[in-house]
């Protein structure tokens, strides 16, 4: 029995691993090795390559396409028409077909990243990341960044709920949720629990 939803004109090849509760939209095109998580939403015009593996309840918004390589892991939001590339230096006139030439970008839990940005292969977004739309990522976003920009810099943090996290003069921050975070260094910042 099918546990989840893809739409009609949706193109989704033999072999690709599904969950429950997913749905795969207007004129969407999954290759055969894909691992797509429970509860994901793939909007219209999404393309998900071999080997992409796409974690449990994503979101993936319209005109995004998932190159070879590709990780997300759980409650990743990709923002309408973002960019993953997946080869460093490409050339059509002398194609790049090795393993080598392939990189591998991690997404990891919880980050979001806006309309119309750019990630360029080979970094790593940590936990909660937030990447702004237009934003241009050539390096590793450390987690709970928000990165803006072309090339994205650091430009303040923000706790895994959504809040803009502003720091006391100790480093320390608590968000809407009650729950508290500290700032180790200017590139990183800690979630330490729930305050009392």
């Amino acid at each position: 029995m099918v546990d989840y939803f893809v739409h009609e004109s949706a193109y989704v090849d033999q072999g690709v691993e599904i969950g429950r509760g997913t749905k795969i939209w207007h004129f969407c095109h999954v290759m055969g090795k894909a691992k797509i998580g429970q509860h994901c939403s793939l909007g219209q015009n999404v393309f998900v390559a071999n080997q992409v593996v796409i974690g449990n309840g994503c979101k993936i918004q319209n005109n995004v396409s998932l190159y070879e390589g590709v990780i997300l892991e759980d409650f990743v939001f990709c923002g309408p028409s973002m960019v993953f590339t997946n080869i460093k230096t490409p050339r059509c006139e002398y194609p790049r077909n090795t393993s080598e030439d392939y990189l591998t970008t991690l997404v990891k839990r919880g980050v979001s990243i806006g309309a119309n940005a750019t990630i360029v292969c080979g970094v790593t977004l940590w936990e909660y990341a937030f990447v702004a739309a237009g934003a241009v990522v050539t390096k590793d976003i450390p987690a709970y960044a928000i990165a803006a920009g072309v090339p994205a810099r650091i430009r303040g943090w923000m706790s895994a709920y959504g809040d803009v996290l502003k720091f006391d003069a100790d480093g320390y921050a608590v968000d809407s949720t009650g729950t508290q975070y500290q700032q180790e260094s200017p590139i990183e910042v800690r979630r330490l629990g729930k305050v009392d």
